[in-house]
């Protein structure tokens, strides 16, 4: 049974976890997509996910936050600068983990962890939404009447 297990320890220790969750989040902040194990992306989406959330207020309480977690200046700077007005409207879901296969050498379960609004080509592939005109029978009905009606001109000439 797994009672009181609120989180994945990943086989660390604390401080070996806290160090490694704060270098994956600053390289997912810097490069917008990082490639790693299924258990470490699930880990990293929870741990950078209220970091994320935390940089819309752009305030010197909140930075000073965001940096006690991640520990690194330039991430913090692109967090605020370039990540943070993008996803200003969004409600949450600021990642996206997506399943890639499995590790040549062990096997291990892979994914790639990315921030949703930069990746360019799934938003140029987004479908746009189109209006729906009509329901199936009244199409049907117009397309049988629209036939007729052009052939009885094309009879006269």
């Amino acid at each position: 049974m797994r009672h009181n297990k609120a989180i994945n320890h990943l086989g660390r220790k604390s401080g070996h976890r806290k160090a490694l969750l704060a270098n994956m989040a600053s390289s997912l902040i810097k490069e917008k997509r990082i490639n790693t194990t299924v258990a470490k992306a699930k880990a990293l989406k929870v741990y950078v996910e209220p970091l994320i959330t935390k940089s819309k207020d752009d305030s010197t309480h909140s930075r000073r936050i965001v940096f006690s977690y991640l520990k690194d200046k330039e991430a913090v700077k692109e967090l605020f600068g370039v990540i943070a007005p993008k996803i200003a409207e969004r409600p949450g879901g600021y990642t996206r983990v997506l399943h890639t296969g499995f590790r040549q050498g062990d096997a291990a379960d892979m994914a790639l962890i990315e921030l949703v609004d930069f990746n360019e080509a799934a938003l140029a592939a987004a479908p746009k939404k189109e209006e729906k005109k009509a329901t199936r029978r009244s199409r049907a009905k117009k397309a049988a009447e629209a036939p007729a009606a052009e052939e009885a001109p094309k009879a006269e000439e």
